[in-house]
């Protein structure tokens, strides 16, 4: 299957650099959007959102930043972890990183060999996502920094969109970005 295809699966696209502050669309309009406030102790909260139809959204996750900016705590639904657990290093694999989804499983974002396309692997090794960084294109939406490719027939289960994006890695840029971390709901047959 060719990953350079959008026909391949869903395409979502990214506004913004700074995923903080940023939307997920697709043709159909705003899927998630991401809002970031300062509090009056100077700690900044990333909310997420979910479209659920039009101007009616419900929240999906909380990100509470560390001082500094650095990594904080994530609620995710009634879930609370830490961001470390959502990015943490693969001692296998140089530039990756690994979190266990809510399936259970062990995914990881890995540096793409031929492309600067960051790719989500299933635990049997199979490119069931990508982050693909593109040139700035102006939308109506916003300008579009990246996109986000889902393959829904790769690996060993049918990849379906998430139902909530938590966190990810961004490996060439070497910070967080709002997706996805469990990224993937699996429908075993």
């Amino acid at each position: 299957m060719s990953r350079g295809s959008s026909n391949n699966g869903e395409v979502l696209s990214w506004t913004n650099q700074d995923p903080r502050e940023s939307q997920l669309f697709n043709s159909w309009g705003v899927l998630y959007r991401f809002q970031t406030a300062v509090g009056p102790d100077g700690l900044s909260t990333t909310t997420l959102f979910r479209a659920l139809r039009k101007n009616k959204e419900e929240r999906v996750a909380r990100l509470e930043w560390a001082p500094n900016g650095g990594l904080g705590r994530a609620q995710i639904g009634k879930n609370t972890v830490s961001m470390l657990d959502l990015v943490q290093q693969d001692q296998r694999m140089h530039g990756a990183r690994v979190f266990s989804a809510p399936d259970g499983m062990l995914y990881r974002w890995t540096p793409s060999a031929s492309s600067r396309d960051v790719q989500l692997m299933d635990p049997n090794g199979n490119v069931v996502a990508i982050y693909r960084p593109t040139r700035p294109t102006r939308y109506q939406i916003g300008d579009v920094h990246g996109e986000l490719h889902f393959f829904p027939q790769s690996g060993a289960c049918t990849v379906v969109r998430p139902s909530y994006l938590v966190g990810s890695w961004n490996l060439s840029a070497n910070f967080l970005l709002f997706p996805p971390s469990p990224l993937v709901r699996c429908i075993r047959p």
